[in-house]
């Protein structure tokens, strides 16, 4: 999430000013701990030893207690996550005097210092540190976290060199809670700074200089501007029944609150008349709904989120026998009841009438879907088509999938149909043409790149969510993640995926494309998702909703990720330089693997997206950017 809009610029003085110090980035760390070269920072894991690099650390540990952390990387191909966890678990291990690698407890931390040995195969206790709980820094500025990708010794890895003064500040802040999934409302203190006025964004100016437009709720960078707060929901189920999650140690509301902030900002009309007037996903929805009668008709439908309720009149037109629209904002329950009403297919029982009948077939409901078990008497899996369109930016913003799921495992009959199905992220590179810098090179003749290549910078923090056209792609587009509405676990929400990115230049009209070496520049990646309403269930009229740039723009727009720097890349066999590095002008790559990770936020509704970025050359040889962190919320 960008720290109010501040920017973190690099800095070349010697200026000690603490408030200056913060401001420097990662490319100065070096620097700065040269100037604390004296300083001890590093304490080892297993005694009371400090040392003034990693390096010098790693080497005690290995000689003194057999705990030789590059090796161990090394065997297990321990990514930045999995190294991080690794640290926090031999530190909680070692304040219990247990030995990391077997489980002994000792009597003393000499004991244990006694106890220590070599480990025999690493694979066999790579399990005990792999939970989420040990991306919790065990040790408040352990300075070991945020250093060691230093230290990498192959190239091929994925380095992850990170910001130490931000994420130190970041994660200083988390405590780790669990949250009961059998109480749908666990009260929970989150802080907020503004509170979110019926719905409209409240926006402030951003440096990417392109126009607002209104979309979800929740504070998301909408074509380079802030838009409103962000909010928490309930709880998520995992297999245990329980949710470890880390929630920012500064709050003051609770789950409930949040929740009627979040859903109350749905009662702004322009946010429905969006959506509405979106025609790409209406004309899906109607689609898969009124053309394929043999799964409407005479059916018991739920709509998750109805709104305006325009998807159960659909339903209700479909000839479906029962509609239950479900709407968590007081003012949409109200205003969609009205509507149903209106229009003469609002369900409503008569004084007396035990039958449970009324005169149409649009029942709504108010209230979270997680909460109806309490206030409503409805039949588990007495439901044969469940619709929702639940979708948000980057496909799983708002996290309001995790109550879809809720309601198929509910509600849902075997067998029973799910509006959309499925639904699928893609991933493509976008060159200089999908950018602003070509606005600032040329201003009434005059050279403003400067300012260009300023807000590039800046953008590397920040996930946009903007229109790109197709033709400022640079690369061929891939699959990043499906998901089979059907069959999928809560937890699969969470994901991380590789994939690999080749030169497209036949698409990046507008980018700096050199015809004789077929060299451009690739200046991030862009997210983007389809949703399916497959012939598994709509057999007459299968339909999709597709919010790619080669088709037309919808409300969702793409979601940005930009590049700390350009990688080049070509796709023909230019004359390469051996000796330069990959992803330059002079050695520009043919392939860009990524590995990316999206999962839900400590704020609940936000999304967390890393991104690893990497170039390999014709010859193979391979070069690894920083790992970049983004949350969109």
């Amino acid at each position: 999430m960008a720290k109010n809009g501040t920017e973190y610029e690099p800095t070349f003085t010697d200026d000690d000013d603490e408030e200056s110090e913060e401001l420097q980035d990662w490319n100065d760390w070096d620097a700065k701990e040269e100037e604390e070269e004296e300083g001890l920072d590093f304490l080892c894991f297993f005694c009371d030893s400090r040392y003034s690099s990693c390096d010098d650390l790693f080497d005690h540990c290995s000689s003194t207690h057999h705990f030789d952390f590059r090796a161990i990387r090394k065997a297990l191909g321990l990514n930045f996550y999995g190294s991080f966890k690794l640290i926090n678990f031999v530190r909680s291990q070692v304040v219990e005097n247990r030995c990391w690698s077997c489980g002994l407890t000792c009597q003393s931390n000499q004991d244990l210092q006694n106890h220590l040995h070599e480990t025999v195969n690493f694979k066999d206790i790579t399990p005990l540190w792999d939970s989420d709980e040990y991306l919790k820094p065990f040790l408040q500025d352990d300075s070991v976290l945020y250093s060691f990708g230093e230290y990498e010794e192959r190239e091929d890895d994925y380095t992850a060199v990170v910001d130490k003064e931000e994420l130190m500040s970041d994660l200083r802040h988390f405590e780790e809670i669990c949250i009961d999934h059998d109480i749908h409302v666990e009260k929970i203190a989150i802080d907020f700074d503004t509170s979110y006025e019926s719905g409209k964004s409240n926006v402030a100016s951003s440096s990417n200089g392109y126009s607002n437009n209104e979309g979800s709720p929740g504070k998301v960078t909408i074509n380079g501007m802030d838009s409103g707060e962000h909010v928490e929901s309930a709880g998520r189920k995992t297999k245990e029944n329980k949710l470890r999650a880390y929630i920012p140690n500064h709050g003051s509301k609770d789950v409930k609150n949040i929740n009627d902030d979040y859903f109350g900002a749905y009662s702004s009309f322009g946010i429905h008349r969006e959506m509405i007037s979106d025609k790409v996903r209406m004309d899906a929805y109607r689609q898969a709904i009124l053309k394929n009668p043999s799964l409407l008709k005479s059916a018991v439908v739920m709509d998750v989120g109805c709104g305006t309720g325009i998807l159960s009149l659909f339903a209700a037109q479909a000839g479906a026998s029962k509609v239950i629209a479900v709407e968590a904002s007081e003012k949409m329950a109200a205003v969609a009841t009205q509507i149903a009403k209106d229009n003469g297919l609002l369900w409503s029982k008569s004084p007396g009438d035990i039958t449970n009948h009324g005169t149409g077939v649009i029942e709504v409901v108010q209230g979270m879907v997680e909460e109806l078990d309490k206030s409503r008497l409805i039949q588990p899996h007495s439901v044969d088509v469940l619709v929702s369109e639940w979708m948000g930016y980057c496909l799983l913003y708002e996290t309001m999938l995790s109550s879809v799921l809720f309601a198929r495992d509910q509600w849902l009959k075997p067998g029973g149909a799910i509006l959309p199905d499925t639904a699928t992220i893609f991933v493509a590179g976008f060159g200089k043409g999908a950018t602003s810098l070509p606005f600032w090179e040329n201003v009434y003749g005059f050279n403003m790149s400067c300012v260009g290549k300023e807000l590039f910078e800046g953008a590397s923090k920040i996930p946009f969510v903007d229109s790109v056209d197709d033709h400022g792609l640079v690369t061929s587009a891939a699959v990043l993640q499906s998901f089979d509405l059907v069959t999928m676990k809560p937890d699969e929400v969470d994901f991380t995926a590789n994939v690999e990115l080749e030169p497209n230049l036949g698409g990046a009209a507008g980018s700096l494309t050199d015809l004789k070496s077929e060299t451009t520049w690739c200046f991030g990646v862009v997210l983007w998702f389809e949703t399916g309403f497959t012939s598994r269930f709509c057999k007459e009229m299968p339909a999709v909703l597709s919010t790619s740039p080669y088709t037309p723009k919808t409300h969702w727009l793409q979601t940005i990720l930009t590049f700390k720097e350009p990688i080049a890349v070509t796709s023909g066999k230019s004359n390469i330089d051996k000796s330069a590095a990959v992803g330059t002008e002079a050695c520009p790559a043919v392939r860009i693997p990524l590995r990316i990770s999206i999962a839900r936020a400590s704020q609940h509704r936000n999304i967390d997206i890393s991104l690893e970025t990497a170039g390999v050359d014709p010859h193979g040889r391979k070069r690894n950017w920083p790992v970049q962190i983004f949350n969109l919320g």
